[in-house]
């Protein structure tokens, strides 16, 4: 706490580091007093996120999630206290959302990735025994001995829907305990904040539109102050941005995420299919939508987006309803683009 003292907003100034991390680019922009303290704070956020990466990831042969899946169909497993944590955050999101988020898909990701990469449709027959292998019903969580269990031989689990968004709060905590007041994470298509800049009411993120002409769509990107995105402009930015159709976010201690088929999807037979799965069918998502939620930390918001991606706008509005503090932009194409919002844009997020 005496650093936090120290740090006034006329001597801060702005810092940017950025590192990849779980397959994607993490950025970190945070306000301190001198290089030193920025380098160091940002590096062992870094550090824990690159812990995250190894408990957390499917690829990683040696990662704690691929130990537990190696133990599938056995008895329940003692986990780490972070894989337990979003292992329950995601279960819980499971049944708010009637299994619509669900991390046992990870036997049916697997095939769709293989799917994406040959561009043919995977096999019918392969993908419904995948299929059986998937319910969020078949993880066993136990809150005292802190354990997991999968139930069924052959379960594989999937964190990419929400080990972003834990990933980024956990980072935004380390700074936090550097004494770094104002700080931002960013994970792909998902943004967490703390403390708005110095002089500023908040973080100003912008949302670009779903697009038809030019096929897709971005994230959440940092506007002002500091030229950290495409988006970033100056004066009469935000005019500009009400004719080209981009959202204007003003969030501090909040979440973003984005979640939508423009960065993973592939095109079998004239039909865009995305990266997101529905894990009761087995099936991508078809068509193009962007789903862009606002929370209070970064794993909700992380799997929110990609739940209501599978739920659609209305069921997907009932289910932000009762979350709260969130706010939800749904955009999709139809034919031509319609959009549904509830809560979005918010105010200072932080606040409510």
């Amino acid at each position: 706490m005496a650093l936090a003292c120290v740090i006034g907003e006329a001597r801060a100034a702005r810092f940017e580091f950025s590192q990849t991390h779980m397959g994607t680019l993490f950025r970190i922009v945070l306000y301190a007093p001198d290089a030193e303290t920025a380098r160091s704070a940002s590096s062992a956020a870094f550090r824990r996120i690159a812990e995250l990466d190894d408990i957390m990831s499917d690829y990683k042969p040696t990662s704690e999630l691929i130990e537990l899946c190696a133990r599938a169909g056995g008895p329940p497993v003692a986990v780490s206290e972070d894989l337990f944590r979003v292992l329950a955050a995601a279960q819980d999101l499971a049944e708010r959302s009637d299994g619509a988020f669900d991390v046992t898909v990870g036997p049916v990701v697997r095939l769709w990735r293989r799917a994406r990469r040959r561009h043919e449709l995977p096999d019918s027959e392969r993908l419904a025994k995948a299929r059986d292998l998937v319910g969020y019903q078949n993880l066993r969580l136990d809150p005292t001995a802190r354990t997991a269990q999968l139930t069924q031989e052959g379960m594989q689990l999937d964190l990419g829907g929400i080990g972003k968004g834990y990933a980024a709060d956990a980072a935004l905590a380390v700074l936090k305990r550097h004494g770094i007041q104002s700080a931002l994470v960013a994970a792909g298509g998902d943004i967490a904040v703390s403390s708005a800049p110095p002089g500023q009411p908040g973080w100003r993120i912008a949302i670009a539109p779903l697009d038809p002409h030019l096929g897709a769509e971005r994230g959440p990107e940092i506007q002002n102050p500091g030229p950290l995105s495409a988006t970033s402009q100056g004066a009469g930015s935000e005019i500009e941005n009400r004719k080209s159709g981009i959202e204007n976010l003003l969030l501090r201690d909040a979440a973003v995420s984005t979640s939508g088929d423009a960065a993973q999807h592939v095109e079998i037979a004239g039909i865009r299919y995305s990266h997101i799965i529905d894990p009761k069918t087995g099936l991508a998502l078809t068509g193009r939508s962007s789903v862009t939620v606002v929370t209070r930390n970064c794993t909700t918001s992380d799997g929110l987006a990609t739940a209501l991606s599978v739920l659609g706008p209305e069921r997907g509005l009932e289910l932000i309803r009762t979350t709260p503090g969130a706010g939800v932009l749904f955009v999709k194409e139809v034919p031509g683009i319609r959009s549904w919002r509830l809560n979005f844009p918010p105010a200072l997020r932080g606040d409510l």
